[in-house]
């Protein structure tokens, strides 16, 4: 068995445009480590729930935050697909009907598991902020006993994962060729802004390096 793949399962192999599919470990790892949103959908009572989190990979693991008292937080062990999706770009083609997105998808399907270990805990929310902006998690007063009782941090194992990637070119019919509209892409991307002080923030403060040198592909 190849370590290095995700092995697909019937829940997790591409049915349409399979050509876009990717199971290895770093093409699934890369597109979790760029995002900071997924979403987690689940069911309670019979009701189906989507819910935006943020989350941070550990190895293969990946942890996601809220509160104690959330439909996720109050119900651990739930079965839950978790997605996330990179937007790159549009693709604008000849047609409407071929109009697309540049995009980079992870999908997630397992059991969740309330962290209840301190050591597991504090390291998985140290990775969550690190994963957001690296280096601010030793920059920050740790999280008291009511803080961290108000955290809820499940994890969630990496088994059952895909990845689905569309790159290239717009996909015209052969015959919309020789119309004459524009097509191709618009590329997009996420940059940082001028950082915005705090307005009680303490005179003499500057801002940290980790923060000016912040960047989407490597955080900084």
């Amino acid at each position: 068995m190849d370590t290095d793949l995700y092995q697909p399962t019937e829940r997790t192999r591409l049915r349409r445009l399979p050509e876009r599919g990717a199971y290895d470990r770093p093409s699934v790892h890369a597109i979790l480590d760029e995002g900071f949103i997924c979403h987690v959908g689940f069911v309670v009572d019979g009701q189906p729930f989507v819910i935006p989190t943020g989350y941070a990979r550990v190895g293969d693991t990946i942890y996601l935050h809220g509160s104690s008292g959330s439909r996720l937080g109050l119900r651990p062990g739930m079965d839950v697909c978790v997605t996330v999706t990179l937007l790159d770009g549009i693709v604008l083609a000849r047609s409407a009907f071929h109009h697309s997105f540049q995009y980079r998808s992870v999908v997630v399907l397992g059991r969740t598991r309330l962290v209840t270990d301190p050591e597991e805990k504090d390291t998985a929310l140290s990775a969550l902020m690190e994963h957001f902006v690296p280096g601010r998690s030793t920059d920050v007063r740790p999280g008291d006993r009511r803080e961290l009782a108000a955290t809820a941090v499940l994890a969630l194992p990496l088994e059952e994962v895909s990845a689905k990637v569309r790159t290239g070119d717009p996909k015209d019919e052969e015959e919309d060729y020789d119309l004459p509209y524009w097509a191709g892409i618009l590329p997009l991307t996420l940059e940082p802004g001028r950082p915005v002080p705090d307005s009680r923030l303490k005179p003499g403060i500057p801002v940290p390096s980790y923060v000016t040198a912040w960047s989407r592909n490597g955080k900084r």
